[in-house]
Protein backbone atom coordinates (compact mmCIF):
# COMPACT_ATOMS: atom_id res chain seq x y z
CA UNK A 1 0.00 0.00 0.00
CA UNK A 2 1.36 3.39 -0.99
CA UNK A 3 -0.26 6.65 0.00
CA UNK A 4 0.61 10.28 -0.57
CA UNK A 5 -0.62 12.55 2.16
CA UNK A 6 -2.50 15.62 0.94
CA UNK A 7 -0.09 18.37 0.02
CA UNK A 8 -0.54 22.10 -0.49
CA UNK A 9 -3.39 22.92 -2.87
CA UNK A 10 -1.02 24.13 -5.62
CA UNK A 11 1.75 21.57 -5.32
CA UNK A 12 2.57 17.88 -5.05
CA UNK A 13 2.42 16.01 -1.76
CA UNK A 14 5.44 16.71 0.42
CA UNK A 15 5.37 13.37 2.27
CA UNK A 16 4.88 9.85 0.91
CA UNK A 17 3.76 6.94 3.09
CA UNK A 18 4.10 3.30 2.04
CA UNK A 19 3.26 0.20 4.07
CA UNK A 20 4.64 -3.22 3.16
CA UNK A 21 5.26 -6.31 5.31
CA UNK A 22 4.52 -4.38 8.51
CA UNK A 23 7.08 -1.68 7.71
CA UNK A 24 5.97 1.89 7.13
CA UNK A 25 8.29 3.89 4.88
CA UNK A 26 7.99 7.66 5.14
CA UNK A 27 9.67 9.70 2.40
CA UNK A 28 10.23 13.45 2.53
CA UNK A 29 9.19 14.53 -0.94
CA UNK A 30 10.47 17.96 -1.93
CA UNK A 31 13.44 16.81 -4.04
CA UNK A 32 13.59 20.09 -5.97
CA UNK A 33 14.25 21.85 -2.62
CA UNK A 34 16.40 19.05 -1.18
CA UNK A 35 13.46 18.17 1.07
CA UNK A 36 13.77 21.44 2.97
CA UNK A 37 11.39 21.73 5.89
CA UNK A 38 8.63 24.05 4.75
CA UNK A 39 5.66 24.63 7.04
CA UNK A 40 3.62 22.20 4.96
CA UNK A 41 6.24 19.47 5.08
CA UNK A 42 6.70 19.85 8.84
CA UNK A 43 2.98 19.54 9.43
CA UNK A 44 2.65 16.53 7.17
CA UNK A 45 5.68 14.79 8.66
CA UNK A 46 4.25 15.17 12.15
CA UNK A 47 0.88 13.92 10.95
CA UNK A 48 2.22 10.88 9.11
CA UNK A 49 4.41 9.87 12.06
CA UNK A 50 1.31 9.91 14.26
CA UNK A 51 -0.52 7.94 11.59
CA UNK A 52 2.21 5.31 11.41
CA UNK A 53 2.25 5.03 15.20
CA UNK A 54 -1.50 4.36 15.19
CA UNK A 55 -1.43 2.04 12.15
CA UNK A 56 -2.12 -1.56 13.24
CA UNK A 57 -0.37 -2.78 10.07
CA UNK A 58 2.95 -1.13 11.00
CA UNK A 59 5.56 -2.34 13.51
CA UNK A 60 8.61 -0.38 12.30
CA UNK A 61 9.08 2.96 10.53
CA UNK A 62 11.79 3.84 8.00
CA UNK A 63 12.32 7.56 7.38
CA UNK A 64 14.16 8.70 4.26
CA UNK A 65 14.23 11.48 1.68
CA UNK A 66 13.57 11.64 -2.04
CA UNK A 67 16.94 11.80 -3.80
CA UNK A 68 19.24 13.65 -3.94
CA UNK A 69 18.93 14.70 -0.28
CA UNK A 70 17.70 13.44 3.06
CA UNK A 71 16.76 16.90 4.34
CA UNK A 72 18.43 20.27 3.88
CA UNK A 73 16.89 21.73 7.04
CA UNK A 74 14.43 24.58 7.43
CA UNK A 75 13.34 26.21 4.18
CA UNK A 76 15.50 29.35 4.35
CA UNK A 77 13.42 31.17 1.73
CA UNK A 78 10.33 30.71 3.86
CA UNK A 79 12.25 31.40 7.06
CA UNK A 80 13.48 34.73 5.73
CA UNK A 81 10.06 35.87 4.52
CA UNK A 82 8.31 38.67 6.44
CA UNK A 83 6.13 37.32 9.24
CA UNK A 84 7.58 33.81 9.01
CA UNK A 85 6.97 31.55 12.03
CA UNK A 86 9.07 28.74 10.60
CA UNK A 87 11.79 29.20 13.23
CA UNK A 88 9.27 28.37 15.97
CA UNK A 89 10.22 24.69 16.17
CA UNK A 90 8.40 23.98 19.42
CA UNK A 91 9.70 21.65 22.10
CA UNK A 92 10.06 17.91 21.96
CA UNK A 93 11.26 17.16 18.45
CA UNK A 94 10.00 17.25 14.86
CA UNK A 95 7.13 14.87 15.75
CA UNK A 96 5.37 13.73 18.89
CA UNK A 97 6.98 10.68 20.55
CA UNK A 98 5.91 7.41 18.97
CA UNK A 99 6.02 3.89 20.35
CA UNK A 100 7.51 2.20 17.27
CA UNK A 101 11.19 2.06 16.24
CA UNK A 102 12.28 4.57 13.61
CA UNK A 103 15.20 3.70 11.31
CA UNK A 104 16.68 6.73 9.58
CA UNK A 105 17.79 5.89 6.03
CA UNK A 106 20.05 8.86 5.25
CA UNK A 107 20.36 8.97 1.47
CA UNK A 108 22.06 12.35 1.06
CA UNK A 109 22.72 15.57 2.94
CA UNK A 110 21.17 16.00 6.39
CA UNK A 111 21.72 19.62 7.35
CA UNK A 112 20.78 21.62 10.48
CA UNK A 113 17.05 20.95 11.02
CA UNK A 114 17.40 17.95 8.71
CA UNK A 115 20.27 16.74 10.89
CA UNK A 116 17.94 17.06 13.89
CA UNK A 117 15.28 15.05 12.05
CA UNK A 118 17.85 12.28 11.54
CA UNK A 119 19.00 12.41 15.16
CA UNK A 120 15.43 11.91 16.36
CA UNK A 121 15.39 8.47 14.72
CA UNK A 122 16.28 5.47 16.90
CA UNK A 123 19.33 4.70 14.77
CA UNK A 124 20.74 5.62 11.38
CA UNK A 125 21.93 3.81 8.27
CA UNK A 126 23.75 5.96 5.73
CA UNK A 127 24.26 5.81 2.02
CA UNK A 128 27.79 6.54 0.87
CA UNK A 129 26.34 9.82 -0.41
CA UNK A 130 25.24 10.93 3.07
CA UNK A 131 26.69 14.11 4.52
CA UNK A 132 25.85 15.69 7.87
CA UNK A 133 26.22 19.31 8.98
CA UNK A 134 24.98 21.53 11.78
CA UNK A 135 24.86 25.01 10.28
CA UNK A 136 22.70 26.68 12.94
CA UNK A 137 25.57 29.04 13.82
CA UNK A 138 26.15 29.91 10.16
CA UNK A 139 22.51 30.88 9.68
CA UNK A 140 22.15 32.62 13.03
CA UNK A 141 19.37 30.42 14.46
CA UNK A 142 19.43 28.02 17.38
CA UNK A 143 18.40 24.34 17.50
CA UNK A 144 15.06 23.40 19.02
CA UNK A 145 14.67 19.69 18.30
CA UNK A 146 17.32 18.37 20.66
CA UNK A 147 20.45 18.65 18.55
CA UNK A 148 22.73 19.69 21.42
CA UNK A 149 21.45 16.71 23.42
CA UNK A 150 21.21 14.03 20.73
CA UNK A 151 24.37 14.89 18.78
CA UNK A 152 26.49 14.88 21.94
CA UNK A 153 24.90 11.58 22.92
CA UNK A 154 25.77 10.11 19.51
CA UNK A 155 29.35 11.31 18.94
CA UNK A 156 30.51 12.75 22.26
CA UNK A 157 30.31 16.33 23.41
CA UNK A 158 33.69 17.47 22.02
CA UNK A 159 33.00 16.20 18.52
CA UNK A 160 29.48 17.61 18.72
CA UNK A 161 30.88 21.01 19.65
CA UNK A 162 33.30 20.89 16.74
CA UNK A 163 30.48 20.15 14.30
CA UNK A 164 28.25 22.90 15.70
CA UNK A 165 30.92 25.58 16.06
CA UNK A 166 32.41 25.09 12.58
CA UNK A 167 29.30 24.12 10.62
CA UNK A 168 31.53 21.81 8.59
CA UNK A 169 30.27 18.67 6.85
CA UNK A 170 30.86 15.15 8.14
CA UNK A 171 30.97 12.47 5.46
CA UNK A 172 29.48 9.00 5.78
CA UNK A 173 32.79 7.27 6.47
CA UNK A 174 33.63 9.57 9.36
CA UNK A 175 30.05 9.47 10.61
CA UNK A 176 30.46 5.71 10.95
CA UNK A 177 33.81 6.06 12.70
CA UNK A 178 32.35 8.63 15.11
CA UNK A 179 29.36 6.45 15.97
CA UNK A 180 26.74 8.71 14.41
CA UNK A 181 25.53 6.01 12.01
CA UNK A 182 25.39 2.25 12.49
CA UNK A 183 26.14 1.24 8.89
CA UNK A 184 27.28 2.77 5.60
CA UNK A 185 26.06 1.00 2.46
CA UNK A 186 26.01 1.53 -1.29
CA UNK A 187 23.41 4.11 -2.22
CA UNK A 188 21.30 1.68 -4.23
CA UNK A 189 21.28 -0.78 -1.31
CA UNK A 190 20.15 1.68 1.36
CA UNK A 191 16.43 0.98 1.53
CA UNK A 192 16.86 -2.76 1.02
CA UNK A 193 19.38 -2.90 3.86
CA UNK A 194 17.06 -0.91 6.14
CA UNK A 195 14.12 -3.12 5.26
CA UNK A 196 16.10 -6.21 6.22
CA UNK A 197 16.88 -4.65 9.60
CA UNK A 198 13.22 -3.71 9.93
CA UNK A 199 12.22 -7.32 9.16
CA UNK A 200 14.47 -8.47 12.01
CA UNK A 201 12.55 -6.15 14.33
CA UNK A 202 9.17 -7.23 12.93
CA UNK A 203 10.07 -10.84 13.74
CA UNK A 204 10.31 -10.08 17.45
CA UNK A 205 7.60 -9.86 20.11
CA UNK A 206 6.11 -6.42 19.40
CA UNK A 207 4.98 -5.58 22.95
CA UNK A 208 8.54 -6.46 23.99
CA UNK A 209 10.02 -4.19 21.31
CA UNK A 210 7.73 -1.34 22.38
CA UNK A 211 8.72 -1.79 26.02
CA UNK A 212 12.41 -1.93 25.08
CA UNK A 213 12.07 1.32 23.12
CA UNK A 214 10.23 2.95 26.01
CA UNK A 215 12.93 1.79 28.41
CA UNK A 216 15.75 3.18 26.26
CA UNK A 217 13.86 6.46 25.90
CA UNK A 218 13.35 6.71 29.65
CA UNK A 219 16.92 5.76 30.59
CA UNK A 220 18.65 8.04 28.08
CA UNK A 221 16.38 10.96 28.99
CA UNK A 222 17.33 10.99 32.66
CA UNK A 223 20.38 13.22 32.23
CA UNK A 224 19.66 14.95 28.88
CA UNK A 225 16.11 15.92 29.85
CA UNK A 226 17.26 19.17 31.42
CA UNK A 227 19.40 19.76 28.33
CA UNK A 228 16.28 19.87 26.17
CA UNK A 229 14.79 22.52 28.48
CA UNK A 230 17.99 24.56 28.44
CA UNK A 231 18.27 24.38 24.64
CA UNK A 232 14.64 25.43 24.23
CA UNK A 233 14.96 28.33 26.67
CA UNK A 234 18.17 29.64 25.14
CA UNK A 235 16.85 29.26 21.60
CA UNK A 236 13.71 31.21 22.47
CA UNK A 237 15.79 33.92 24.08
CA UNK A 238 18.00 34.15 20.99
CA UNK A 239 14.98 34.37 18.69
CA UNK A 240 13.46 37.14 20.78
CA UNK A 241 16.59 39.19 21.32
CA UNK A 242 19.11 38.50 18.58
CA UNK A 243 17.74 36.71 15.52
CA UNK A 244 17.10 39.02 12.56
CA UNK A 245 15.03 37.19 9.94
CA UNK A 246 15.84 39.87 7.39
CA UNK A 247 19.46 38.71 7.52
CA UNK A 248 18.58 35.04 6.97
CA UNK A 249 17.75 35.54 3.29
CA UNK A 250 20.88 37.67 2.88
CA UNK A 251 23.01 34.84 4.22
CA UNK A 252 21.21 32.10 2.33
CA UNK A 253 23.15 32.13 -0.93
CA UNK A 254 26.52 32.29 0.81
CA UNK A 255 25.52 29.35 3.00
CA UNK A 256 24.45 27.34 -0.04
CA UNK A 257 27.68 28.05 -1.91
CA UNK A 258 29.85 27.23 1.08
CA UNK A 259 28.01 23.97 1.59
CA UNK A 260 28.36 23.01 -2.08
CA UNK A 261 32.11 23.60 -1.89
CA UNK A 262 32.36 21.02 0.93
CA UNK A 263 30.31 18.27 -0.71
Amino acid sequence: MTEALPGPPTGPPTVRYEVSERVGTITLNRPEARNALSSALRQELSAVMARADADPEVDVVILTGADPAFCAGLDLKELGAPGSRLADTGLGGPWAPISKPIIGAVNGVAITGGFEVALNCDFLVASQRARFADTHARVGVMPGWGLTVLLAEAVGVRRARQLSYTGNFLNATNALAWGLVNHVVEHEELLGFCRRLAADIVGNDQPGVARMKATYDAVTAVSPAEGWQVEHRMGRQWAAERMDLTQVEARRQAIVERGRAQL
